[in-house]
């Protein structure tokens, strides 16, 4: 209760939307709570979030958004930054937006129901009209990355031209860098006094939380020590075999035997194709620290169409 409590005020300081008689001619978008249990690497729960969203499947291409587009940075990018504030020897940073698509404007006529629980008691048939994006809406990335990029650029950074979600500023001889994963902002420089500086100038902006060193980002565990950068998916590993019930199967030293010829195997017992490609994702997911493994998954990655037993006895 106390957490959808604290979702609803921060909707009233960011002015997100207006109470309004139900429109005759226009249709209504649904909302639901989510709830989320948010966990640290070592799986112990920091805080518990809720979180209004529009039910988007109501929404018509043309009559309710343009155009959709999420600033995802690809996960090579991630790797390229650590390595370069390795050799460049500066660490990096991450900082949390509070409600991150709350901050950004639309421009279409949206209207979403009052949330479950939480009706007005004058006005109980009233809906709201959108000022500013909503979780679950479909412009909503993009209504929020176009209100930073702009922000950004006239702070005076410059977007690469390849990843539109990193951000260049520098000074003299110093230089920030900042990689845009939604609401996650990884930010480093080789002159710590251009991150406090950032950091004051997001802060003034919008609602952030500072999180201090990257340690913890999209699975990865990552230390940043004097002698060189570290990255592992210890968390990531566990999860996976949680989620595949093998946390009791035997260790083995290599991904694969030599001897293993694999082949489409047409008499075999066929598998829920789902579950394999699954853990062929999953897999493909943790060769960012484990490279060592991208030759056995990709081989067994050919056989995702039509699994067999024998395919899948491989991959475990």
């Amino acid at each position: 209760m106390i957490a959808m409590q604290e979702e609803l005020n921060q909707f009233e300081r960011s002015e997100v939307w207006e109470l309004m008689p139900r429109p005759s001619n226009q249709s209504v978008i649904g909302t639901r709570w989510v709830f989320r249990n948010k966990m640290n690497e070592n799986d112990i729960i920091v805080r518990n979030k809720a979180r209004l969203v529009a039910k988007c499947f109501n929404q018509e291409e043309g009559i309710d958004y343009e155009e959709t587009f999420a600033s995802v940075a690809r996960l090579e990018a991630i790797r390229m930054l650590l390595a370069f504030a390795c050799f460049k020897d500066f660490v990096l940073y991450q900082m949390d937006v509070k409600s991150v698509f709350l901050n950004g404007f639309i421009n279409e006529e949206v209207y979403v129901e009052q949330p479950p629980n939480f009706q007005s008691f004058n006005f109980p048939n009233h809906v709201f009209k959108l000022k500013k994006a909503l979780y679950g809406l479909k412009q909503a990335p993009r209504a929020w990355y176009e209100r930073l990029s702009k922000f950004l650029l006239k702070k005076g950074f410059k977007m690469a031209k390849i990843d539109t979600t990193l951000f260049i500023k520098t000074k003299e001889k110093d230089m920030l860098l900042v990689q845009i994963y939604v609401d996650d902002i990884i930010f480093g420089a080789t002159n710590v006094s251009l991150c406090e500086e950032f950091s004051k100038c997001m802060h003034s902006e919008f609602e952030m939380s500072m999180m201090g060193e990257l340690n913890f980002f999209l699975g990865l565990q990552i230390k940043q020590p004097k002698k060189g950068t570290f990255i592992n998916q210890a968390k990531y590993i566990r999860d996976l075999l949680k989620r595949f019930n093998m946390e009791e199967a035997k260790t083995m030293k290599t991904p694969m035997s030599l001897s293993i010829k694999l082949d489409k195997d047409e008499k075999g017992t066929s598998i829920d194709s789902t579950m394999y490609r699954g853990m062929i994702g999953s897999l493909l997911y943790l060769t960012a620290s484990r490279p060592d493994i991208m030759y056995s998954v990709c081989l067994c990655a050919r056989f995702q169409s039509c699994p067999k037993e024998s395919h899948l006895s491989v991959v475990k």
